[in-house]
């Protein structure tokens, strides 16, 4: 996608990646695609992407933190810069798991930062985690970013709890959900959008009637 962000670091980043984000939908739904997941801890464009789709979309932050609440009765997420973590909170508040988690800390690096050889990007987040261990009193830990997924089963063992990769979370829910038969309903808030005159790029991408 030539329109996108090339990371998503807060609300103007968010609102950049959701026509991006619903023409794969589109896409996904014309090809037959059994389930998505929302693969930015912000849960980017969540709704939207289940007006479009019939098939399950599960947000990688909503499948975390209801693992999470699961598996510890308490849990710290760690995310990537501070900027995130108004956004992190308020998606906490609409899920009712903020009364789970004890603290959302930042580690403070850039999500590209994560991809760069030699970055001290996993012993800022070790330090996190110790900080929400020793400070927060946190029972597991959730990621918050689909860029840490690497670390998350070295992680767990390192420090003896649940560190949580949303992103496998989310394949495992979508994957219950599919075998289940379960699709995303059209009734109410999720059903299809109305087919109308948009102005744009994103013109051409929308539902047929």
């Amino acid at each position: 996608m030539a329109d996108r962000p090339v990371s998503i670091e807060g609300y103007y980043d968010e609102a950049f990646a959701v026509p991006g984000l619903l023409r794969e939908i589109r896409r996904g739904e014309s090809q037959g695609v059994a389930g998505y997941i929302i693969a930015c801890f912000d849960d980017v464009g969540l709704d939207a992407a289940r007006n479009f789709a019939t098939a399950p979309v599960v947000g990688m932050c909503e499948a975390s933190v209801y693992v999470a609440s699961m598996v510890a009765g308490s849990f710290s997420i760690v995310t990537t810069l501070p900027r995130s973590i108004p956004a992190i909170e308020k998606v906490l508040r609409r899920y009712g798991r903020d009364n789970f988690c004890k603290r959302v800390r930042a580690a403070d690096i850039p999500v590209l930062g994560l991809e760069e050889g030699g970055s001290q990007g996993e012993t800022l987040i070790r330090a996190e985690i110790e900080a929400a261990v020793r400070e927060d009193g946190a029972e597991a830990i959730v990621l918050g970013c689909a860029g840490m997924a690497d670390l998350a089963k070295r992680l767990s063992v390192d420090f003896g709890l649940p560190v949580i990769d949303g992103v496998a979370a989310a394949v495992k829910q979508v994957e219950g959900l599919v075998a289940q038969g379960l699709k995303t309903s059209k009734m109410g808030g999720y059903a299809m959008p109305p087919r109308k005159d948009y102005v744009g790029q994103f013109a051409d991408d929308q539902p047929q009637p």
